[in-house]
């Protein structure tokens, strides 16, 4: 048996130094994304795209549930998105918000990923600039 929360944890590690010649140790080559068939090559980009469009972007659990083959996390950011940012214009201000987001493994890897961002929260302090 595999333990998920480790794997999860050298996941995060993996993508916060940007390591994405070893992204296919921790995600399936047949992943999926909120239904959405990207496979290792379509989630790369989509984590490459986060990266640019989000240069500080940190991935950090606040919280870490495990119940094989799922892991469910909230993951908290602290980060200034540039330009537009889930269709709200951050334009490099600095925001705070999470992401719950479930896993499912297969064979040791993320084979399926769920995922909402607390968009409201964004809203609110955008309203405030």
């Amino acid at each position: 048996m595999h333990d998920l929360t480790k794997i999860y944890r050298g996941y995060l590690d993996c993508l916060n130094a940007q390591d994405w010649s070893n992204l296919g140790l921790f995600v399936h080559d047949a992943v999926t994304h909120n239904g959405r068939p990207f496979g290792l090559a379509g989630y790369r980009a989509m984590l490459e795209h986060d990266f640019e469009q989000i240069p500080d972007l940190s991935f950090s659990a606040e919280l870490l549930v495990s119940e094989p083959p799922v892991i469910a996390a909230r993951l908290s950011f602290k980060c200034s998105p540039q330009g537009i940012f889930l269709g709200l214009p951050t334009n490099g201000r600095t925001v705070s918000f999470v992401e719950h987001i479930f896993y499912q493994f297969a064979d040791g890897r993320i084979k399926t990923a769920w995922s909402v961002i607390d968009k409201p929260a964004i809203e609110a302090q955008l309203a405030r600039y």
